[in-house]
């Protein structure tokens, strides 16, 4: 008897393991057959360097292809991006300022992602205006850039390190206007000014040219480097040949290692020609710290090669977010309209790489939506400061690819190149020159058209 209530107790622990395990079982079935009901919805964009990861960490990660020695390069840039500066002298990384907008890389890209229009963030381009008025031909070779302004170099640094003074107060003000699409429907628009007082109580003068800059994303970088050249510049159509409104050209930049002009890529205006100069150029304007490539009047650098090269290395090995609810109905008629209102001639879609320093880039199929070149955007978004041989209306064409997660990687960040506009319809608002026809083929869209182009940028 005593037996038979021992089997029965077996019997009934046997049957409940089974049902745990089948129930494990179909859970993790089920968790997997989501998991490709969700993936079946997207789509690479950058080959083999893609992240699937759409969420707010969807701008960290590292290519899935990358090999042992690039994964080792990719996680020690990643130490040295996120490395605070402190003034000197310090025990290490030390070399803050004197004067500086932020003391690291990760604090402007927050996240990776595009950064908000505020102090520490938001930054000053200038230039001296007479000087660049006399220096007429403007080549790169020639000028190697906007001629600086005596006690501010090429950009405000608000911030100082204690006991020395900020080279100047910026305040930013907010201007609002209203306007309304065909169909009636009202929007708001806003730009920002600003108020500059230099540490003697005056104004910046009228002769300084001044553009605002917020920290464009970082991640799919090394993708885009590794476009070939002859493939960018075989987009541009500077005289308008083929009649369509669009001319884009490049831009002609300094490259500090071959103390040569080469094709600028990288930048609001594409004025730097790859991101090890990139990353020189911010240590330096941004934070003050001085490196082998740009040292200080001394010659002396805060920063050894080795530093430089990993913080390359990291913008360098940032994969590109997948694009999602491909089979959406609404998304393909947005990706429809947005071809249709000419958007995708000057954010091209499709690139295939070439040779790169890191291979896990090469020969990949990317869509980053951009043509890496220069167009003019009209006097609204001017600036009005040249930078190498783009003109006061240009701007490079900014890639979308990963757009669609910029709220979810950080709420309140902006776009355009001064964080203006707060979405995707602002953004397009702003357009204007050689987008005029595109911005006005939204504006007489029809509130559901508008939402469905809008949905297809959400997608991306």
């Amino acid at each position: 008897m005593q037996f038979r209530r021992s089997l029965s107790a077996v019997s009934k622990r046997l049957r409940f393991g089974l049902v745990v395990l089948l129930t494990t079982v179909l859970t993790a079935l089920g968790g997997m057959l989501l998991s490709s009901a969700v993936h079946a919805q997207m789509s690479p964009a950058a080959g083999d360097a893609t992240t699937f990861n759409r969420t707010s960490s969807a701008y960290e990660e590292a290519p899935p292809n990358l090999i042992e020695w690039e994964t080792e390069d990719h996680d020690l840039g990643d130490e040295v991006f996120e490395e605070a500066f402190v003034s000197t002298p310090g025990t290490e990384s030390s070399g803050l300022g004197p004067v500086f907008n932020n003391a690291s890389c990760v604090s402007c890209h927050i996240r990776n992602g595009r950064g908000m229009p505020e102090p520490g963030q938001l930054l000053l381009r200038v230039t001296d205006g007479e000087a660049m008025a006399a220096h007429q031909s403007g080549k790169a070779s020639d000028l190697k850039n906007a001629p600086p302004v005596a006690g501010l170099g090429n950009q405000i640094q608000d911030f100082s390190i204690v006991g020395e003074t900020p080279e100047a107060k910026v305040d930013i003000l907010w201007k609002e206007e209203a306007g309304n699409y065909a169909d009636g429907t009202p929007y708001r628009l806003r730009s920002p000014q600003f108020n500059v007082t230099l540490p003697n109580g005056e104004a910046l003068p009228d002769t300084v040219q001044v553009s605002p800059r917020i920290p464009p994303h970082v991640y799919g970088l090394g993708l885009l480097e590794a476009i070939p050249e002859e493939d960018i510049l075989a987009l541009a159509d500077p005289n308008d040949r083929d009649g369509d409104g669009i001319s884009g050209r490049p831009n002609q930049v300094w490259d500090e290692q071959t103390k040569d002009v080469a094709l600028g890529r990288f930048g609001w205006k594409a004025n730097v020609p790859n991101l090890l100069q990139q990353s020189a150029d911010a240590y330096l304007n941004d934070m003050g710290v001085t490196s082998p490539m740009f040292p200080g009047e001394d010659g002396s650098a805060e920063i050894d090669n080795e530093k430089l090269v990993l913080a390359a290395a990291y913008a360098q090995t940032l994969a590109a977010p997948a694009r999602t609810l491909m089979d959406d109905p609404q998304v393909q008629r947005g990706e429809k309209l947005f071809t249709d209102a000419s958007c995708a001639t000057c954010h091209v879609s499709s690139f295939r790489t070439g040779s790169h320093k890191y291979p896990a880039l090469e020969n990949q199929d990317i869509h980053p939506y951009t043509d890496m070149l220069l167009h003019d955007m009209g006097d609204e978004l001017a600036d009005n400061r040249a930078d190498f041989e783009a003109n006061g209306k240009e701007w490079r064409t900014p890639s979308l690819w990963g757009v669609g997660l910029a709220q979810t990687v950080l709420p309140y960040s902006g776009y355009l190149h001064d964080g203006r506009a707060r979405t995707f319809e602002e953004a397009i608002l702003w357009h204007g020159g050689e987008a005029e026809g595109s911005k006005t083929a939204f504006a007489n869209m029809s509130a559901e058209d508008r939402a469905a182009l809008v949905r297809f940028l959400q997608s991306l």
